[in-house]
């Protein structure tokens, strides 16, 4: 049993405590704005937070946040009022889309630690893989919400 707090609401876990915190989040919380994209910390598609650190979630083991608060893309909020997302909405970011909410998990990490980041600091901080290339929107966007359209 693995005690979690997600996105506000606590949560007994009956799982194994090896399970990846991605397959919690998706199959036990029924949170499905977390993606699964490659299951070895590579692409970033599954990016939440733990206790306000940025992680990959696909390689995060349930055993690992017992006792920890997750923020998943549906955390961030209720109605798309954060301001990386309205920024996001505003550049049109997404083609696809499926990268997106882990992008903005990493985004809202980046921002907390850096309010004002440079695009060397966005490009350093911002990993996630997106087949799309809207890596130059994506830059656009942070910088919006941090102010500095």
């Amino acid at each position: 049993m693995a005690h979690l707090t997600i996105n506000g609401r606590a949560m007994t876990i009956d799982a194994d405590p090896d399970t990846p915190l991605l397959w919690v989040i998706r199959e036990e919380a029924g949170l499905t704005g977390t993606k699964f994209g490659c299951g070895i910390a590579a692409c970033g598609a599954c990016t939440v937070h733990v206790d306000g650190m940025s992680v990959r979630s696909c390689s995060v083991p349930l055993a690992q946040v017992d006792g920890k608060s997750v923020t998943t893309i549906e955390g961030l909020s209720n109605d798309r009022s954060h301001p990386l997302q309205t920024a996001w909405i505003a550049a049109q970011v997404p083609q696809c889309g499926y990268c997106q909410s882990g992008m903005i998990m990493a985004a809202a990490a980046l921002l907390k630690a850096k309010p004002r980041p440079t695009d060397a600091d966005i490009d350093a901080a911002i990993t996630n893989l997106c087949r799309c290339g809207t890596y130059m929107r994506v830059r656009a966007a942070i910088h919006a919400a941090a102010g500095r359209a």
